[in-house]
């Protein structure tokens, strides 16, 4: 879980599971984060994909579900899970 509480721009993110199963095995390197989306680079373009839809990890941590993180990214790094 410490990884919930680290900034994530500019570390890999790996889509793990989704509900839409077009995302799964999506990665690339994070951008950018608001409340609800992150931009992520996937090499031959960027895109912008929902927290609440996906399961990720960032730089191989444990599984982070985006539904549990979808505040702005400097309420996320302040709050206790």
């Amino acid at each position: 879980m410490e990884e919930w509480h680290m900034p994530w721009l500019a570390r890999r993110l790996a889509v793990v599971d989704s509900t839409d199963s077009g995302l799964i095995g999506l990665s690339g390197m994070v951008l950018e984060e608001t409340r609800r989306t992150l931009l992520v680079d996937i090499g031959e373009k960027q895109v912008t994909l929902a927290k609440n839809v996906i399961q990720f990890t960032i730089d191989d941590s444990d599984r982070i579900d985006g539904s549990k993180v979808c505040q702005r990214p400097e309420d996320r790094i302040h709050r206790r899970y």
